[in-house]
């Protein structure tokens, strides 16, 4: 490894599509509404996003039941149950759903293994949103499976019609884990037609696999309460890399430089560049303004936000 102080950067990284359409909605719903919109929950899990939307007039709220009758209100990326969409009707409020189509997508799996008849195993955080969300469309048929411990301990027999789906924005290796135990458990196992887990959250991992090794420090840019930010962090440690997750340039802590010729940097999808950004011109001040580019893959998908405020029709 050279001595020379530098960065090595991560490619792709920062926001993914389904984030981007989240944001222009909220931008589009300002635009031809006025303030105050309402959202429900954090649009997605970044705390810049959301307080720039609070300073231009976006209430976000815990429940749909806190907004006002009639009132437009956005749902956030990370998707909500049936009963929520239920509760915003009763209200009859204007909504607008900012739900990922990734996230859409595992929405329908789970209702279709419901008509089934399966018991739904559901890999995730049961804290998350995105699986409160998942949860809510077979509540009665659904079992969260958070750990490889959990799913060794299911208390079903081995011939049960059962059938898996994972948040999207899951470690892929700790996932991957989970679903051999299910499938050396269950001989009557189903699962998606193609991997719950989203391109961006994979690509994002698969950055940091690729500069781990070549780095004696690795910071990811994202939220506390963002779920793929904190699997990159986990990634990078499970590799045997030191790594250290950072919400903004106010959190990056000099001393963590000490000895360290090689600093990674990438960003969770819901992190905007401009921290990122932020962070470079930091480290770039300490004296690591050498960077180079890593990139893993290419990312050109675009999800359009819903026709009535585009005219454009959402991308299949």
């Amino acid at each position: 490894m050279s001595d020379g102080k530098r960065v090595l950067l991560a490619e792709p990284r920062s926001l993914c599509a389904g984030v981007r359409r989240a944001i222009a909605i909220i931008d589009l719903a300002l635009e031809q509404h006025g303030a105050p919109i309402y959202v429900r929950k954090e649009i997605v899990h970044n705390h810049y996003v959301v307080r720039e939307f609070q300073r231009r007039g976006v209430r976000f709220v815990d429940s749909e039941q806190e907004v006002p009758e009639g009132a437009v209100c956005v749902f956030s990326a990370h998707g909500v149950s049936p009963q929520v969409r239920q509760n915003a009707e009763a209200r009859g409020l204007d909504v607008l759903d900012a739900t990922c189509p990734l996230v859409a997508k595992v929405h329908q799996e789970a209702r279709r293994f419901a008509r089934d008849g399966r018991t739904l195993l559901l890999v995730g955080h049961a804290d998350h949103e995105e699986v409160e969300g998942t949860y809510g469309h077979a509540p009665d048929q659904t079992i969260i499976v958070e750990t490889v411990a959990d799913a060794e301990a299911l208390d079903l027999p081995s011939d049960a019609a059962v059938a898996y789906l994972t948040q999207t924005t899951l470690s892929v290796d700790e996932t991957r884990d989970i679903i051999a135990v299910l499938q050396g458990r269950f001989i009557d196992l189903r699962g998606p037609a193609t991997d719950d887990i989203c391109y961006a959250s994979q690509n994002r991992q698969d950055g940091i696999r690729a500069i781990v090794d070549r780095c004696d420090l690795v910071l990811v840019v994202g939220s506390t309460n963002s779920s793929n930010s904190i699997r990159m962090v986990e990634v990078a440690r499970r590799l045997g890399g030191r790594a250290e997750l950072v919400p903004d340039v106010t959190h990056f802590d000099p001393t963590w430089l000490a000895g360290v010729s090689t600093v990674g940097v990438s960003a969770g999808a819901s992190a905007p560049e401009i921290l990122v950004d932020q962070l470079l011109d930091r480290l770039a001040e300490l004296g690591y303004a050498d960077t180079s580019v890593e990139r893993v893959a290419t990312e050109d998908i675009v999800f359009f936000p819903p026709t009535r405020l585009t005219g454009v029709a959402d991308a299949p």
